[in-house]
């Protein structure tokens, strides 16, 4: 009987741990209600007081009411957070979790994991997520009413956040100019990849909330962007996505994404484009790339050199004055014309990389160009040994 006893003993822990998992399950779709209403009644706080805000006219009770606004965005917040843990991760742990659930859980560790080594994108990556799960939700819940008055507090909340965002990645840039090249690149592509996400994301309901026509400086290039959103991509349709991206933030995020870091990023698509061309195996994928190219560095040129004020160099300056002033005598709609614009974007490019000698292959291919177009002579030099070789010379 002792022997029977201490194995009924032994089993009843493992049927305890059962009843205990089991009664945790039944437990989790209460948590879920409760939390739900929680973030239901903190949404309705935070929706009203955004609201008020938005209305308020009086200069005396502006301070006041942001004040309130503010605090009841943290609290909506804690109610997310609160959320994700209590409900999604017992039901990760429980295994009775949705895919999106499992996703959410996971995408929110990716975010804690900033805290020790980024904790200023850490905190607006973790505002970010908090909005896009909440935001997210209720359209998986169809619960269209609520959207509509959720998305102009939603965009002015994640136009902040992403401006902050993309300031820091500025500060990273800056304070990386002797770093690792490796560490610069993760930054160049989070840059990137921050602009992809707005654009792809934010701006077509800001679009919505304000209409299109308050936008028609960056629609032709929002409209190439989305064309890029279908479909699988390639190299050179990767690089003229970012190139409308990096023209769309020269509207929209002029402070948070300042000129000498969008300079750095056209120079940094600018050498992605060139390597494209020699590694190109065909002539036809050689071609595409510099046509990619050229529409880069009349983009980088106008759109951005055009504007620029503060010169570190002033013969950088004094070059860029002649190339502007060249550029702009020549009648861009003739064939004649692109021609001519060919010749000085591929001179000018020449002027710049023809001192680094890990630029030779380009150079080949720029001189070739040139030469097809009649803009280089070729002069013949004469080796003792009686051997004739071909040298071409430009004037850059």
């Amino acid at each position: 009987m002792e022997e029977r006893g201490l194995r009924v003993a032994r089993t009843d822990g493992a049927f305890f741990s059962k009843i205990s998992t089991t009664i945790s399950k039944l437990l989790i779709p209460t948590k879920i209600g409760i939390n739900g209403m929680l973030i239901t009644i903190k949404r309705n706080n935070v929706l009203k007081n955004y609201e008020t805000c938005k209305k308020n006219e009086e200069k005396e009770k502006e301070e006041v009411l942001q004040k309130k606004y503010e605090d009841a965005f943290i609290l909506y917040l804690e109610s997310i957070d609160k959320y994700v843990m209590d409900s999604i991760y017992k039901k990760v742990k429980a295994r009775t979790a949705t895919q999106f659930e499992e996703d959410a859980l996971s995408k929110y560790y990716t975010v804690i994991h900033l805290k020790d080594t980024q904790y200023l994108e850490y905190k607006y990556r973790k505002q970010k997520y908090l909005l896009d799960l909440d935001y997210i939700s209720l359209k998986n819940d169809n619960k269209n009413k609520i959207i509509t008055r959720y998305d102009p507090f939603y965009v002015s909340k994640m136009e902040g956040i992403y401006k902050g965002i993309l300031k820091n990645y500025s500060i990273q840039l800056a304070d990386r100019i002797s770093a690792d090249l490796i560490e610069k690149d993760t930054v160049y592509e989070s840059i990137f990849d921050t602009l992809e996400d707005y654009v792809g994301n934010i701006l077509p309901i800001k679009m919505k909330i304000d209409g299109k026509e308050n936008y028609k400086d960056i629609l032709t290039e929002f409209e190439k962007f989305d064309d890029f959103q279908v479909g699988k991509l390639d190299v050179r349709d990767k690089i003229e996505k970012r190139m409308y991206l990096l023209a769309i933030s020269r509207k929209l995020f002029t402070h948070s994404l300042p000129l000498t870091v969008a300079e750095q990023c056209y120079d940094k698509l600018i050498k992605e484009a060139r390597h494209l061309i020699i590694s190109s195996k065909n002539d036809k994928k050689k071609e595409k790339a510099y046509e990619t190219l050229i529409n880069l560095i009349e983009d980088y040129n106008v759109r951005l050199l055009s504007t620029k004020i503060y010169w570190e160099v002033p013969q950088d300056k004094d070059n860029y004055k002649k190339f502007w002033d060249e550029y702009t005598k020549i009648d861009k709609d003739t064939e004649e014309g692109k021609v001519q614009k060919e010749i000085l974007f591929i001179k000018d490019e020449l002027r710049k990389i023809q001192n680094n000698i890990q630029n030779k292959h380009i150079i080949r291919f720029y001189k070739d160009k040139l030469t097809e177009y009649g803009a280089i002579r070729k002069v013949k030099n004469t080796y003792s040994k009686g051997k004739n070789y071909t040298k071409r010379k430009v004037r850059v």
